[in-house]
């Protein structure tokens, strides 16, 4: 009830409203970007963006309640995005980056081997185990029926244990 509040809030232009609205989601946002892009200082810019992003679109959100799933839905766009860009520009600093700012070798090989899944069933897996979010939190965010968020889950650990399994890595 206190987002629906603050959101109605802020909407009316109190901006102390919505510093506390993006307060209380900018931990989860900072780890879905922290899963997605690999690098804190751009992680820290899409935050940035998307509090931007959502002050100038907040009007548009039609159900007040359904803040969060909203402001999840466009930090998951933004990173979709900035992952596209990279793979125009075809940057190879991206694996060097992610293999120098990662010690653990387990965590490096499981990264490895979700970049080489299909791309539904890695957003599934990260917004699963890395942000902690349950199945129908992952199905309103991503737009899907839970029993298709189960199949992707399902089908994304499958993928991800032969890759490892490829690279002799760890069994999932």
């Amino acid at each position: 009830m206190e987002v629906k509040n603050l959101v109605n809030r802020a909407r009316k232009g109190d901006d102390d409203a919505f510093y506390e609205l993006i307060q209380i989601h900018k931990s989860r946002l900072l780890k879905i970007a922290l899963g997605y892009l690999h690098n804190e200082e751009e992680a820290l810019e899409a935050l940035q963006e998307v509090t931007f992003r959502a002050y100038l679109s907040l009007n548009k959100l039609k159900h007040a309640e359904y803040f969060s799933t909203w402001v999840i839905r466009i930090m998951l766009n933004y990173c979709h995005d900035q992952i596209r860009k990279r793979k125009r520009i075809a940057d190879p600093k991206y694996i060097d980056n992610l293999i120098v700012t990662k010690n653990d070798n387990q965590t490096l090989e499981i990264e490895e081997a979700l970049l080489k899944i299909d791309a539904r069933f890695r957003e599934v897996i990260i917004l699963k185990y890395y942000n902690d979010l349950k199945i129908k939190d992952i199905a309103e965010i991503l737009e899907r029926s839970e029993s298709t968020i189960k199949t992707w889950l399902y089908k994304g650990l499958k993928a991800l244990q032969v890759q490892l399994n490829k690279g002799g890595g760890l069994n999932v």
